[in-house]
């Protein structure tokens, strides 16, 4: 840089002496002007080669720099702090976090996973799980395949729009997608089942989801060369999850079976593990059961002696038993597996005669006979369709003798056909026991796992449509993040820049584009009526497509193939056996063998088969496996592209499965194929967050207070936008101002962090938490508010209840009290009128004493008492004990009638029982059967006159009104005198 400020310095001087010159100076100047303009070419080209040396420089400089701190590598848990983004920094970065035992690195919008190769049990517990699930924040937490699974968990809560996620694993084969796959699934349903509502049938369908797994694996997974379980089917399964977000069902769909590898398999490779697992666990009984002696060997049980892992028939039992497949079931299945590997072991012998049907070898015709008994199927019937086929002449049946090589064919396409409907079978039935009906469900979590990309020595179909599949799936990834964002920004406004990326958009072309690809010109080669021809098919695509850069041919091979460039690199396909492969016939003999089949299950299977073999056999349009495979993996396009996306890239740090191995030659090649530094170009330099202005002042509005109609944050038109784009800049600015007090939202300010484009808000993840933060701290505000609001409304309504109860208890006591004082007053008149009475009555009593003392004297002292006189009789209220006749005492004074005899006799009546009652127990009288005497002062020391006796009525004085004694406060008081009792002692 210094040489180049050098020059232009020298350049300006050597301007300014030419303008400074006379005019002679000048014309030789225009007279020299070409040899000048050669002269700026030449400088031109030096500043360009010098400026493109000292940016190498300076790149590789800052690339040694950020090499050198080796011990700080393994901290770098986001790819896009990793300056500068190169794949050498980026590949040191994540060696340095392999040899840490760190295995999960964010790059971006996607998560980079690299395969130990060893069991690590710890990093997938449900301690993990939950501490990743009830974390506030999980981000902040260190990056994690449970990070990934729960932001999609959150955003089915948060009804983020689109609702529905999808979450994508890919990458090569062996690279960790299907334990990958199995934890997702493992996550959630432990997330589900942490609820307490319905938790029988939450456990129920966990159980089931998870058990589905181990049984698909079983039934679809191998060992190829690059993996030891590879999946060699495609599977999309749907967690189905309510309104609640609990996981109430799920749903698998598949993708394209390798069922070829039933009857073909690879050099090193294995057959299906249910097979091995069948071989390996089988119990005595078992064995005698699917006749498989222990020392037998099988054609298509190649490396049965290498053990692995997935090698456990118990578990898959027990999936069986799980999802409701019962005994008689499991016996069926098994034994149609047995019979398909009998099948393997027949061979045929050459016919000895052209017209004659092929023969079977000796041993061949013992394994015949047990796999027409374990398929419960005629033998000669079994026997005559393998060697036999039948031609359709008009309207008659030839039969003609098959070859040798085509007798092979017809027993592989048997095994075929039974293995593909038992596995539709199976899924079919998962489905059944594990879906939900729609209506109990409302959105879904998707977890895709499908093959990774694949090349081997031998590539045929199979490994084309494996291939396209990854490229439509790489082609989703850089429509949907690559190149929509990018061209997001610019519609947005932002000043942006377009990153290079490796669109693949060609290869697709290539193979499914119109009019003419590779997948058309497969299947109008199929449709044809003719004995497929490979070097005709190669001639044919080489004049077709030799205009696309994406394909190409080896001159000098012998074997017909093609070349195709694919986004992880270039693979040669083999052109023989790939248009059988794609017809995939069936002989209808086979078929109508099967329907005779006397097991339920295999007769069921193949049910519905005269219809195929009808339609097969007419002019109707002729569906391949291409065809197929090709419409249901754009249905599954269509899926995803209707959710949102969460991609994580599984990376095979080495080729050999070794653990902790990392070999940089392979990581390099993975990286480059699906865009990772790319991709983290993207995500450093752009905004992954992006949301309307209608959807952003919804959710943060209330962090400024703003007050906006719904017709305006709904509205698509650019003067409501102005005004929706001021008030996002005033929420901004509050969030920005307290982080920093002077920082204000400006071009030249905070324009790393967030953007405001023309209908959209560009954020990062940091403004976006820090957004997060605020609002719920203005909610935990506001609800604080409303809160108190709330328990002061309370309070006084509660006092006011109170208030207006008291008042009600008063008054209805004040009623209670004057209804007994109108009766106390009753009572008192009524009690004042007898003792008036009875005082007058006493005045009588004691005028008529005086009176008649003296002659009641003389007639007592008389020998012969005479008759009671009837005045006395009547008056008297007491009977003399020796005056025979009774006499009632009704009304004398108490003193007259103790002074009357010295001894007398009480008789009482009924009606003054309490009257007499009362007077005698105040004056302490005991009853006696005999006399009773009393000594007075009578006749001693003269009459003692009842005149004596105070006179006058008695009168009730009540010196305090009544209410005051009402019980205002009723309170259970044992030891208080009330009421009218109150006012007697106080009268006392």
């Amino acid at each position: 840089m210094a040489n180049v400020k050098q020059k232009l310095l020298f350049r300006n001087k050597d301007d300014s002496t030419v303008n400074s010159s006379d005019g002679t100076f000048r014309s030789l100047e225009k007279a020299g002007r070409p040899n000048r303009q050669k002269e700026k070419m030449n400088e031109l080209k030096d500043r360009t080669q010098d400026d493109r040396n000292s940016f190498n420089d300076s790149l590789e400089g800052d690339i040694r720099d950020f090499l050198i701190n080796e011990a700080e590598l393994h901290t770098y848990d986001d790819l896009t702090k990793v300056n500068p983004v190169t794949p050498s920094t980026v590949l040191k970065c994540l060696q340095a976090r392999y040899s840490a035992k760190v295995f999960y690195t964010h790059a971006g919008c996607t998560l980079v996973a690299l395969n130990p190769f060893q069991p690590i049990p710890h990093l997938y517990s449900l301690d993990v799980m939950r501490e990743y699930h009830c974390a506030p924040q999980p981000q902040e937490f260190k990056p994690h395949i449970f990070i990934v699974a729960e932001e999609a968990y959150r955003n089915v809560q948060g009804q983020v729009e689109p609702m529905n996620q999808s979450l994508v694993v890919s990458g090569e084969s062996g690279a960790g997608k299907t334990w990958t796959s199995r934890c997702l699934m493992k996550y959630y349903a432990t997330v589900a089942a942490s609820s307490q509502k319905c938790q029988d049938t939450v456990e129920k369908i966990e159980r089931r989801v998870l058990d589905s797994n181990p049984l698909m694996e079983a039934f679809g997974n191998a060992c190829t060369l690059r993996n030891s379980n590879s999946s060699r089917f495609g599977k999309y399964i749907q967690l189905q999850l309510n309104s609640s977000q609990l996981l109430v069902g799920a749903s698998v769909q598949t993708y394209l079976l390798e069922k070829t590898r039933v009857a073909f398999q690879a050099p090193n490779e294995r057959n299906f593990h249910i097979f091995y697992q069948m071989m390996k666990g089988a119990t005595v009984k078992q064995r005698l059961e699917w006749m498989l002696p222990l020392e037998q060997e099988f054609a298509w049980l190649p490396h049965a002696e290498k053990t692995l892992e997935e090698d456990c028939l118990q578990e898959t039992v027990e999936a069986m038993i799980n999802l409701g497949i019962d005994e008689g079931k499991r016996a069926q299945i098994f034994r149609i597996l047995a019979g398909l590997l009998q099948l393997g072991n027949v061979d045929f012998s050459p016919a000895s005669e052209e017209a004659q049907q092929c023969d079977l070898n000796e041993h061949s015709k013992g394994f015949l006979q047990k796999t027409a008994d374990l398929l419960e199927v005629p033998l000669d019937e079994l026997q005559s369709c393998l060697t036999v086929r039948t031609l359709r002449a008009g309207k008659q049946n030839v039969l003609k003798p098959c070859s040798q090589s085509e007798c092979a064919v017809r027993r592989d396409c048997l095994a075929k056909v039974i293995y593909a409907q038992l596995f539709d079978w199976l899924v079919t039935f998962i489905n059944n026991s594990m879906c939900a009906e729609s209506s109990m469900w409302c959105n879904f979590i998707g977890l895709l796992d499908v093959y990774g990309f694949e090349c081997f020595l031998l590539n045929n179909l199979e490994q084309l449509c494996i291939n396209y599949a990854n490229e439509k799936l790489q082609q989703h990834f850089v429509a949907h993040y690559l190149k929509a964002q990018q061209e997001e920004y610019v519609a947005e406004g932002l000043q942006w820049s377009f990153i290079r990326y490796q669109d693949n958009q060609g290869c697709l072309d290539l193979i499914e584009g119109s009019p003419s690809s590779i997948i058309s010109l497969l299947n109008e080669e199929c449709r044809l009526n003719r004995a497929s021809d490979a070097k005709q098919f190669r001639v044919r695509l080489q004049k077709e497509l030799s205009d696309n850069t994406n394909i190409s041919w080896d001159k000098f091979s012998k074997e017909p193939h093609f070349t195709v460039a694919h986004y992880a690199g270039k693979v040669s396909y083999q052109i023989e056996g790939m248009m059988e492969k794609n017809k995939d016939p069936v002989p209808p003999e086979l078929i109508s063998v099967l329907q005779k089949s006397q097991d339920s299950l295999l007769h069921s299977l193949f049910a519905d088969g005269d219809r195929e073999s009808e339609g097969s056999r007419g002019h109707s349009k002729v569906v391949t496996v291409v065809s197929k495979f090709k419409n249901s993996l754009e249905s599954l396009m269509k899926i995803l592209h209707c959710t949102t996306p969460h991609y994580t890239r599984c990376i095979k740090p080495n080729p050999d499965c070794r653990p902790l191995t990392f070999k940089k030659e392979e990581v390099v090649a993975q990286l480059e194929a699906c865009g990772i530094v790319e991709t983290i170009n993207i995500s450093a330099a752009g905004f992954p967050i992006r949301i309307p202005y209608g959807s952003f002042l919804q959710r943060y509005g209330l962090i400024a207070n703003t007050r906006l109609t719904i017709n305006q944050l709904n509205s698509t038109e650019m003067s409501d936008q102005t005004i929706l784009g001021s008030a996002v800049e005033d929420v901004l600015n509050v969030v920005l101002k307290r982080r920093t007090p002077n920082s204000t939202l400006s071009p030249d300010d905070n324009n790393n962090m967030v953007h405001c484009g023309r209908t959209k808000v560009f954020l990062t993840h940091s403004l976006l938490e820090m957004l997060e933060e605020h609002r719920n701290r203005v909610r935990s505000q506001k609800a604080f508010c409303i809160q108190c609001c709330w328990r002061r409304y309370l309070n006084r309504q509660r006092n006011l209840r109170t208030q207006a109860a008291t008042r009600l208890q008063a008054g209805v006591r004040s009623w209670l009290v004057r209804r007994e004082i109108r009766k106390w007053h009753k009572a008192a008149s009524v009690i004042q009128t007898k003792w008036r009475c009875w005082r007058a009555w006493m005045d009588a009593l004691a005028e008529a004493e005086l009176d008649d003392a003296e002659d009641f004297m003389e007639k007592e002292a008389l020998p012969m008492l005479p008759k009671l006189d009837p005045l006395l009789k009547e008056r008297g209220s007491v009977q003399l004990s020796s005056i025979p006749e009774p006499v009632t005492v009704r009304g004398w004074p108490i003193g007259l009638a103790m002074a009357s005899a010295p001894s007398i006799t009480v008789s009482l009546t009924a009606k003054g029982f309490q009257r007499v009652m009362s007077m005698m127990a105040c004056l302490k009288i005991p009853f006696r059967n005999g006399e009773y005497k009393v000594n007075t002062n009578q006749f001693d020391q003269g009459v003692a006159s009842i005149r004596a006796q105070p006179r006058g009525s008695i009168k009730m004085h009540l010196q305090r009104s009544p209410l005051l004694y009402a019980d205002m406060h009723p309170v259970h008081k044992t030891d208080v005198v009330t009421g009218f009792n109150q006012i007697l002692l106080e009268r006392t």
